[in-house]
């Protein structure tokens, strides 16, 4: 039986997220350590070099970034 690791996307909030003000529009994105962060892995990843924890971290910053992007789309729609 293989165990999978799970990274909750919400465990990286409180630290990996910032509000960016910009043209009267309140926006998320990742700090610079988050960012810098997910192209690491990013790389790892392309080179198949990714642990199973690294996997599961990858996964639940790509799931925090989705979610960002349907917000921040959200928010400049209705501006």
């Amino acid at each position: 039986m293989t165990t999978k690791l799970i990274v909750n996307p919400s465990s990286l909030v409180s630290k990996g997220i910032q509000i960016s003000q910009g043209d009267n529009l309140n926006l998320f994105k990742f700090t610079d350590e988050l960012q810098s962060r997910m192209e690491e892995l990013l790389q790892k990843k392309k080179a198949d070099l990714l642990t199973p924890e690294e996997v599961a971290e990858l996964a639940a910053i790509l799931e925090l970034d989705r979610i960002f992007t349907l917000i921040n789309a959200k928010i400049i729609a209705q501006a």
